[in-house]
């Protein structure tokens, strides 16, 4: 919102009759909410869904209403590792996939927290749950998919376009001032030459590599690296496919991963429970969390043009699947 826009929602706030109130939303510390289950013990089920990226939430008068993705995720597993009646996660993922770095870091995340707090960990795999889905997955004791889902995509994809045709058509010139040939690499400014793709090729190997490191690590003796890398050529898979792989350990239902939590966690019953805004509405398992993994992004929207932010066309390294 325009500062002036913000000033004048201001004064047309002071101007609403005395018996009005007004609850401008800010970000709140998360409260927990029982979904489901019974007992002293609990299971938290943590939400990862939509494009998973961080950046700028929704805000009004210029306030954040929430925090971003992996601000969210830690807050939520610092809070169950400080819990004792905390028995063991679910991870209910529902994601294309999305930034490198940000799929990374929810990885590390939970890894963090398993060797904290000694806890299983069980992901369950919702319609899609693809590329940075995946990675995150592979951070978890076991894998459930839906029978329906949708996974794999193992890969890496860096989006650019090249914009100077336009440029040139509208009368827009390239004035780039650099120190180096290669400093403007991936921009949308040029057309690329085969020395930028020499090296960006490079970044996305690496990147591929972290990626088979990642599931090599959490699901070891399942497959050889050389067995991984035969089907991580970027295909998607169904929730069988992915089953006779070895990729998933099973097929389920989120049911299904709340018992195997359980169960992995040496316990008969449990409340399943969740961190969320303290004003949220949620009565069971399937109820949608707070903030989204990609609100800030319309889904099957990806590159959006904008003439005036020409920055926004830059190359980025995502984990994901989007055709």
């Amino acid at each position: 919102m325009r500062p002036l826009c913000r000033v004048l929602l201001f004064f047309v706030l002071l101007a609403l009759p005395s018996c009005v109130f007004i609850t401008l939303p800010g970000v709140e510390p998360l409260a927990e909410k029982t979904v489901g289950g019974k007992g002293d013990d609990k299971i938290l089920l943590i939400d990862i869904s939509g494009i998973i990226k961080d950046g700028d939430t929704g805000s009004v008068l210029g306030m954040k209403s929430k925090p971003n993705l992996t601000a969210r995720i830690r807050e939520e597993l610092d809070l169950a590792a400080a819990d004792k009646k905390v028995k063991a996660v679910v991870l209910r993922i529902d994601t294309p996939g999305g930034s490198v770095t940000t799929s990374d870091v929810i990885a590390h995340e939970i890894e963090r927290f398993k060797a904290k707090k000694k806890a299983p960990v069980v992901a369950q795999l919702m319609d899609l749950a693809t590329s940075g889905g995946y990675y995150i997955a592979a951070s978890a004791d076991r894998i459930i998919a839906q029978p329906t889902s949708v996974t794999g995509s193992i890969g890496v994809i860096a989006f650019s376009v090249n914009a100077s045709g336009l440029m040139e058509k509208i009368g827009v010139t390239n004035q780039t001032i650099k120190s180096g040939d290669l400093k403007d690499i991936g921009s949308p400014l040029r057309p690329m030459t085969e020395e930028d793709r020499r090296v960006l090729q490079s970044v996305i190997n690496s990147m591929y590599d972290r990626f088979l490191d990642r599931i090599i690590a959490g699901r070891p003796d399942r497959f050889t690296r050389d067995e991984l890398k035969a089907f991580s050529d970027g295909r998607i898979l169904t929730a069988q496919q992915a089953l006779e792989l070895k990729l998933v350990d099973s097929i389920g239902y989120l049911d299904d991963a709340i018992e195997a939590a359980k169960k992995d966690a040496g316990i008969k019953e449990a409340r399943v429970v969740t961190y969320s805004e303290p004003r949220s509405y949620k009565n069971n398992i399937y109820s949608k969390f707070g903030l989204a993994a990609g609100d800030e992004i319309p889904k099957g929207l990806l590159v959006n043009i904008d003439a005036g932010r020409l920055s926004d066309l830059g190359m980025q390294f995502m984990y994901i699947w989007m055709p």
